[in-house]
């Protein structure tokens, strides 16, 4: 994560938000006299809830560990040929 100044984001603002957006790294930003704060973009906080949400769900944890057993032991569900053709078309 890339730290700044808050006299230095204050200055390139737009240029510090538009490289946070465009390359999805947080930017920290630090301040003399208080809590240092960070900007990320919302496409990114979007995604970091939905991953908190999976991780705080024990249901949701449990299917993702069921699957991968099945998964590494080749006993899961297998698409035939013309399934899998349908969905690669799309």
């Amino acid at each position: 994560m890339d730290t700044v100044s808050v006299n230095k984001f204050r200055d390139t603002l737009k240029d510090c938000v538009e490289r946070v957006i465009s390359q999805h790294n947080p930017l920290k930003v630090t301040r003399r006299n208080g809590k240092d704060f960070v900007v990320v973009s919302a496409e990114d906080w979007e995604r970091e809830q939905e991953t908190l949400y999976v991780l705080q769900s024990s249901n949701l944890m449990k299917q993702i560990s069921d699957s991968m057993t099945t998964h590494m032991q080749r006993q899961g569900y297998t698409p035939t040929d013309e399934e899998i053709h349908e969905i690669s078309s799309l």
